[in-house]
């Protein structure tokens, strides 16, 4: 069962739906709807629409039951493993592969290659967080390829879970725009919420969550540009995002990129890479830094756009 609570301090008088989708964007709108309708969604403990408007001070309850849980299979797909050890794996994650199973999609992902290869060597992964999720501290979008740690020990998955937190997993990634940002380079600080509509993007609102994204443009033409990227948060979609809040989308991005641009290139999804991950590992505190290099699909579009650069990781 799903329990929360929390205290409206707004000064608009938003919809309850709207707030809590806000507030719960793992979550559709329509979901959250049909909790209110059924009188799983309290207001100062009484039952409400989905359409009550929130007043200062107004408590909300929920006690939603969930879903009952599908299995995950293990299946031997594909992994690069960058590195391994008795509490932790570092993952190159395929451009395409969904990290985690939801529902309706419960094969094909990192996590049923991950089960796949924990059972064949005799290790179990980390249970301690989301059941569709074992051992997965941070996630990647489907076609964003790149390097992400996983737990296989609990306090493994508690120590990265803190570090991810108090942002002290260094993550880098590359990412190929259209046009060029005026400033070299400089921080994309604003906030992020879902789409009120589309429930599949994000935009940027005061109202949302913090989102805070460092860049430097390393190369460009008059049409496109390489940028560096770090994070300072980790929000859903958050590089895309704030590209396209800039007017900038990342390369061939499906959900931020405008129709005459996608058709550009290849469609094979965005031009996203997560290139570098440093942390300090959760037991032993010792530094451990990895680097790889982008996709041959990440690649060719590359040469197209840029074709006399020759892309060095950075040191």
């Amino acid at each position: 069962m799903l329990k929360k609570s929390y205290e409206y301090h707004g000064d608009q008088s938003l919809r309850l739906d709207r707030y809590l989708s806000q507030r719960l964007d793992s979550y559709s709108r329509s979901e959250i709807a049909q909790w209110i309708k059924t009188g799983q969604v309290k207001v100062n403990k009484q039952v409400v629409k989905p359409s009550y408007r929130l007043n200062p001070m107004d408590k909300i309850s929920l006690a939603i039951e969930e879903e009952q849980k599908l299995p995950i299979e293990g299946e031997s797909l594909d992994l690069d493993i960058v590195y391994e050890d008795k509490d932790l794996l570092v993952i190159n994650k395929a451009k395409g592969m969904v990290v985690h199973p939801s529902k309706g999609h419960l094969s094909g992902t990192l996590v049923n290659a991950l089960l796949a290869y924990a059972q064949k060597n005799h290790f179990t992964l980390s249970d301690l967080g989301d059941y569709y999720r074992p051992g997965i501290v941070h996630r990647l979008d489907k076609d964003t390829s790149g390097l992400m740690v996983v737990a296989k020990s609990d306090p493994a998955y508690q120590a990265l879970l803190e570090d991810l937190a108090n942002h002290q997993l260094d993550r880098k990634y590359l990412a190929l725009i259209y046009g060029h940002l005026p400033d070299k380079q400089g921080t994309i600080d604003i906030p992020l919420r879902r789409h009120p509509k589309d429930r599949m993007r994000y935009v940027g609102d005061p109202l949302g969550k913090e989102a805070v994204t460092h860049f430097k443009q390393i190369a460009q033409v008059e049409n496109y540009a390489l940028l560096r990227l770090s994070l300072e948060t980790g929000r859903t979609h958050q590089i895309r995002a704030h590209l396209a809040y800039l007017d900038h989308p990342v390369v061939d991005d499906p959900l931020y990129a405008k129709a005459y641009q996608q058709r550009f290139f290849s469609q094979q999804g965005q031009c996203l890479h997560a290139y570098g991950l440093s942390f300090n590992h959760p037991i032993t505190k010792e530094k451990l830094s990895f680097q790889v290099k982008p996709p041959k699909t990440f690649m060719n579009i590359l040469h197209k756009a840029l074709p006399n650069y020759d892309l060095h990781l950075e040191k």
